[in-house]
């Protein structure tokens, strides 16, 4: 029995609607950088992107779990000498927390050129309007 590998062609993709309300950041990440691979089709191929857009709403209502907000740091380097930011997840999460699920989910994907492509297929919004109506993007409930 030969194994199946999808063709560019014959990859269909869906659209899906994640509330992140009351979600768990890393959960949330593992599971959607899963649906970004799509390793959750049947048709999963491990060289092409299979994977569907998600849209994630709601990203400043996402949760970490004990003391993550104040300890948990994000570093950055501006490029200038001296240049190494730190912004706590507190911090973070108050004025960016697109930033922090796109961290997140990015750090789950492949470091490759695939995995640059897979990212681009996320959508990350802080309230729960988006402009993705059009795509007709159906609601997806995360496992657990």
């Amino acid at each position: 029995m030969k194994t199946y590998m999808a063709k560019p062609a014959e990859i269909d993709r869906k659209w899906y609607i994640i509330d992140a309300s009351g979600q768990r950041l890393g959960r949330l990440a593992s599971e959607v950088a899963t649906m970004l691979r799509g390793k959750h089709k049947p048709t999963y191929t491990p060289h092409l992107d299979t994977g569907d857009y998600i849209i994630i709403i709601n990203a400043d209502k996402i949760q970490l779990t004990g003391d993550k907000l104040q300890q948990k740091k994000y570093r950055y380097y501006t490029g200038y000498p001296g240049g190494l930011r730190e912004v706590d997840y507190q911090t973070m999460l108050q004025k960016k927390p697109e930033k922090a699920i796109e961290i997140a989910v990015k750090g789950m994907l492949p470091h490759n050129r695939l995995g640059r492509k897979m990212f681009k297929k996320l959508k990350v919004y802080r309230g729960d309007q988006h402009p993705h109506q059009a795509q007709k993007p159906e609601f997806r409930e995360l496992r657990g």
